[in-house]
């Protein structure tokens, strides 16, 4: 095949020293991907597709906002998800009264005792760890929101003047309660757009809360084994850039985010009734590295067009702003992203 020439041009050097070649890397990264859900699903039940979502977001280099109602176990799952990655993790609960400097970190002022000066000292805040869990991102002011999302674009934070490089990989997992909206601080457009997935978690069915209620309220403690390391991540994130995509499927996925845009010549008439705003070049640029991801991931060398309609929910759901026609149909983005990748 064409692409396993094209994919395969570049040797690589893994974590060990040992070199593979970038279709051996594919190789290697489908038998750690089903390793990976096997030790994931020692603890987490169910939510197989946001696991899924999520894995495919860290190799891509990209963000998550996390949305789903109180007791869903989101915290669980991205801790589980740095344990058997082996990434530093912290978790940073937002508040109305967290200020900027508790995110990225703050000056203070100490005694040098061997030169019996003074002099100031940076201590670094929760956003210098590779995985960092935003817990109610939009329970904060707009300050110190902007102050997460300048680390989460630039992967760099300035304090006092002094910029300060965060350790790669570096990933940003923002939780939203959907039921609560009294005291909150939604996020502007602009700023939703730098999250490359917005995920909704969805209760769990019976027979998996059976299981949770076995697990949780037993002695039952999983052992977890680490399956990836920081420099393997970072060397299949870059494998990931490497993966070729075929003319068609760039046509295709710049095509669906142009019908999103109702004032463009594409968009269909139920797009110019229900939409305000369409998605931007971003979304295409998400949705070509997240079938990228998957098709690897699945064990395949070249992203095909179902592999952009598997991403296209999560990366288009919260890029497209509905009207008010939209809420008195009782239509929402996800109808329209539907009725789009099923024409």
């Amino acid at each position: 095949m064409e692409e396993n020439k094209t994919i395969a041009s570049k040797p690589s050097i893994n974590s060990n020293g040992s070199g593979m070649n970038d279709v051996e890397m594919v190789k290697y990264l489908n038998s750690k991907f089903k390793e990976l859900k096997n030790e994931v699903a020692k603890v987490i039940v169910g939510q197989d597709a946001i696991i899924d979502q999520i894995i495919i977001a860290i190799l891509s280099k990209g963000h998550c906002l996390l949305v789903g109602v109180p007791g869903l176990a989101k915290t669980l799952l991205v801790k589980t998800l740095a344990d058997v990655l082996e990434l530093k993790f912290s978790r940073v609960q937002f508040t109305p009264d967290l200020m900027p400097s508790d995110i990225v970190g703050t000056e203070i002022l100490e005694d040098d005792r061997q030169t019996g000066t003074k002099r100031f000292k940076f201590i670094h805040g929760p956003v210098f760890a590779n995985m960092v869990l935003a817990d109610e991102i939009n329970r904060t002011p707009p300050k110190t929101q902007s102050a997460l999302l300048e680390a989460m674009q630039e992967h760099k934070v300035t304090a006092a003047g002094n910029t300060y490089t965060l350790d790669e990989p570096f990933f940003v997992l923002a939780t939203q309660n959907p039921i609560e909206h009294e005291g909150t601080y939604p996020l502007p457009e602009a700023q939703l757009d730098r999250f490359m997935f917005n995920i909704w978690l969805d209760y769990p069915t019976a027979s998996e809360e059976m299981d949770i209620i076995k697990y949780t309220t037993s002695m039952y403690q999983p052992k977890l084994n680490i399956v990836l390391k920081k420099e393997e991540i970072n060397m299949l994130q870059d494998l990931v850039k490497r993966v070729p995509v075929a003319d068609n499927v760039i046509e295709y996925t710049v095509g669906l985010v142009n019908k999103t845009r109702p004032a463009g010549a594409s968009a269909t008439k139920y797009v110019k009734d229900w939409l305000e705003w369409g998605a931007g070049p971003r979304a295409s640029q998400y949705l070509i590295l997240g079938a990228k991801t998957n098709s690897i991931l699945e064990g395949r060398f070249s992203p095909e067009i179902d592999d952009i309609k598997k991403v296209a929910k999560p990366v288009l759901r919260h890029r497209l702003i509905t009207n008010f026609n939209a809420e008195a149909d009782g239509i929402k983005s996800t109808d329209i992203i539907d009725k789009l990748v099923n024409e």
